[in-house]
Order: structure tokens, then sequence, then C-alpha cells
């Protein structure tokens, strides 16, 4: 029996999809739900207790959980890990050096029209950058700058998703060791079903004693490796629009049926209904070749609370959203143009002058975001 038009799948097209621009869209739905408490204004849109830029985070890691998945299964060790460090870790030192070295003075200059005691009041910027550079944020202030804003002492609140990606990065680097992962997705459909119940029981593992960083972990991993599950789903069956809008509308449902854990077990709806629109939408040819989804991630945050500081949020929302998103596109333009790209360049070089197996992908130097 033939199946109408409507409802045959095509092949996922790796290199010719919109993936860039949904990365993009993602970053802008965490910035707008930022500005919201960085302004002074509450929490903004949200459901079952989430605001809108925690429900972008989550789109972030199924997306990423089914590239890097693709990545690690046509790629050696070596080289996934390399191509893993090398798309978050570089932009990220940046932008902690950049944030030392170039927001803080000229917010405290702002504040108190001086820079006495910048470099030696706690947390002093050596401290903000050392202390966060194994990219598990243990410092969000920097000395007494950021003490005027309705959001105080916080230069980037969007940095600490990178520290939990990279784990779920490297639980996807120890599952390809396993031949049984290569062949069939019953190891990570099992990984991922525990997961959710994991994130589920959570209340019984923090009363064993396991703390708020497991708790975060817990919460993002059930997305991460409902995108890994999905990739099997894709590389065999492809996609299909139909299905896709149907799966999104499964995962809002479920969403709104279950509190706590409805969005984790609803992270392979998430990612198929994503990918299927990915497949048909166009983007335009500048972000196809310009990807600043993750530059725009980790500057928002600071370029807000800089707004913020200089008077932007006493315009109205309108203007103040306006003015973050192009600012934030502008150091996220550069970061794609003197950090992210330039690295990756020289890894596609390294690659091409050795032996790999390994296939570059459209989506696979790009990270979740990692919100």
């Amino acid at each position: 029996m033939t199946l109408p038009a409507v409802l045959r799948s095509a092949a996922y097209p790796y290199r010719a999809n919109s993936l860039n621009l949904f990365r993009l869209i993602l970053a802008a739905a965490v910035l707008f739900a930022h500005s919201w408490y960085i302004a002074g204004r509450g929490t903004g849109p949200s459901l079952q207790g989430e605001n809108l830029g925690g429900w972008a985070v989550a789109g972030f890691f199924v997306l990423s959980g089914f590239l890097i998945t693709r990545s690690r299964l046509r790629s050696t060790p070596g080289d996934y890990l390399l191509h893993r460090v090398a798309r978050i870790y570089p932009a990220f030192v940046v932008v902690l050096v950049v944030t030392a070295a170039v927001f803080a003075p000229i917010a405290l200059l702002v504040e108190t029209g001086s820079l006495q005691g910048y470099l030696t009041t706690p947390v002093t910027p050596l401290q903000y950058m050392w202390g966060n550079l194994p990219l598990e944020i243990q410092h969000y202030n920097i000395g007494a700058t950021l003490q005027s804003v309705p959001y105080p002492g916080a230069w980037n609140g969007s940095l600490w998703t990178l520290f939990y990606e990279f784990l779920c990065y490297l639980v996807v680097w120890v599952l390809g060791f396993l031949a049984v992962v290569r062949r069939s997705p019953v190891v990570v459909g099992a990984l991922f079903l525990v997961s959710v119940a994991v994130y589920a029981a959570l209340g019984v593992a923090q009363r064993g004693g396991l703390d708020e960083s497991f708790a975060l972990f817990a919460r993002l991993l059930p997305f991460f490796l409902g995108g890994s599950a999905v990739f099997y789903l894709v590389e065999r069956w492809g996609t299909n629009l139909i299905f896709g809008v149907a799966s999104l509308a499964a995962a809002v449902g479920l969403i709104a049926a279950i509190p706590h854990w409805g969005g984790q077990v609803a992270a392979p709806c998430l990612a198929y209904g994503l990918l299927s629109l990915s497949a048909v939408i166009p983007q335009p040819g500048w972000i196809a070749k310009n990807d600043i989804s993750y530059g725009f991630y980790i500057y928002a945050w600071p370029v807000q609370q800089l707004t913020v500081l200089f008077g932007g949020a006493q315009w109205g929302m309108i203007v103040y959203l306006a003015i973050t998103v192009v600012v934030t596109a502008a150091f996220a333009w550069l970061s794609w143009v003197l950090v992210e790209r330039p690295v990756m360049l020289a890894i596609r070089e390294r690659r091409a002058k050795g032996s790999t197996r390994s296939e570059q992908l459209p989506g696979d130097i790009q990270p979740a975001a990692g919100t």
C-alpha cells in the first residue's frame, strides 16, 4: 500500500537545513525571557513554572543531542572531543575576558565615577576569570560592579548551561565506544527513559545528599538524550512535516499535562518537531553562512545588564529589547568572525591533512548554547 504524499518521509537535509536560524531564534527567546527580570519587570511568560528561556534551553539541548550523536558516530573519539572543546571553549574564554576587562570597568565607571578598587575588590577580575575557567561557573559578580541594577551582581546568568552541555557531550562520547550504540537505538533509548525517571524522582536523590548541580544535570540530560534517541529515527526514516507538527503538539500537551517532568518526557517529540520544521523552512543566506547563535547566547546577558545601567530600560520594554538585540547581534557576529569561525577552520584544515573517517556537518560545529 502506497502512503499519500503528505505522509511520506524524506531524508533529513543535513547540509541544507535551517538549524542556524532555529538556534538563533532560541537564543533570542532566552534574551527575551531574561529581559524581564534583568530590567526588573517580573519573570515574563512562563509555562508550568518555567519561563520562556528555560524552554528555549530545552530546544537547544534536544537539537544538540541529535547533532552531537551523529557527530560521535561519524568521528574518531579524539576528533569528537577536539571539536566539542574547540566549539565551546575559545569563545567562552573570550567572553570571560571581555566581561572582566571591558564590560565590568565600564560599569564601575558609570556607577561610581572611578575605577578605584577594581583590581583588588573580591571577586577580582582575575578571580572571576580563573574561577570560571573550568566551565562550571563559580563567580557571577566582579567586585562592586552592577550594584545599582534590578538584578545586581550577576554578569552572565546564561553561561551555567555550558558546563552541563559539555557533560552531555561526555556521556555521548562514552556511549560511542559501545558497538551496540552504533547499531541500535536501544541503549540510548533506555538511558533516556532512565534519565526521565531520575528527574521525576529527583526529590529522593536530593534527600540522599545529591546537590543542586546534580539537579541541574538531571533536568537537562533527558532533553539531550531525547534528541540523541531521535537521531536513530531520523537517520532511518527521515522527517515528515505533518508528523513533525503533530509531535510538537504532543510535546506541548505533555508539558501542560504533566507537572515537573512533562517537558523531559516530551523531549523526543520536541526534537522531531523542530527537526521536521528545520528541514522545510528556509533560512536567510547570511544566517546559513554566519552562525551567530552561540555568540548571541553568551553575550546577551552582559549586554542586557549594561543597557539597563545606561538607562535603556527606562524607555520601555520594546525599545530595551530592540537595543539589546542589535548590540548583542553585533557582539555575536564579532565572536563568530574573530573567534569561532577561525578556530573551526583551523580544525578543518587539521582534519584535511590527517586521516579521519568523520564528516563535517553544518550543525556539527554548533553547541546547544548552549543557555
